[in-house]
């Protein structure tokens, strides 16, 4: 079965649009983001210190999560750092001076607010641990477990 030429191209359009938002995070606003990542259009990417935002290769930040990279109660920027082939879900939070290692997944609605260790799903508010030794591939999409 062939996909529809419509589906073919709106996919197409689509990979050129991230790729094009990704230069101008990089380029204008001096964000450090790795190639294949895809950030949708409503997440909410901190600006008051870009330079603070450090994301991994092919990694996926959904609709409405937020990346913050400073404090202004305590008046502070800290960086935040996204690891390599990991999924933040829809309306996340992420806090300033987190460090999320690589192959995670963050739950949808989850406030990470303390350091992710490499290959981990965590859930919650504040987000704990859920589950140790996840593996992920290119934008988070977690390997079944073998039985």
């Amino acid at each position: 079965m062939t996909v529809p030429l419509a589906t073919r191209m709106r996919d197409a359009l689509r990979e050129v649009v991230l790729e094009l938002r990704r230069q101008y995070l990089n380029r204008v606003w001096k964000m450090d983001i790795g190639e294949g990542t895809a950030i949708s259009m409503s997440a909410k990417l901190d600006k008051t210190n870009p330079q603070g935002l450090h994301i991994g290769k092919y990694s996926v930040i959904t609709f409405g999560a937020a990346v913050l990279t400073h404090d202004y109660v305590n008046q502070t920027n800290r960086d935040v750092r996204i690891g390599d082939n990991c999924f933040i879900g829809a309306h996340a939070i992420i806090l300033p001076g987190v460090t999320i290692g690589d192959s995670c997944i963050v739950a949808a609605a989850s406030v990470v607010a303390r350091d992710v260790p490499a290959g981990s799903l965590v859930a919650g508010n504040p987000a704990r641990v859920v589950e140790h030794h996840v593996q992920t591939t290119h934008y988070g999409v977690r390997v079944p477990r073998a039985v």
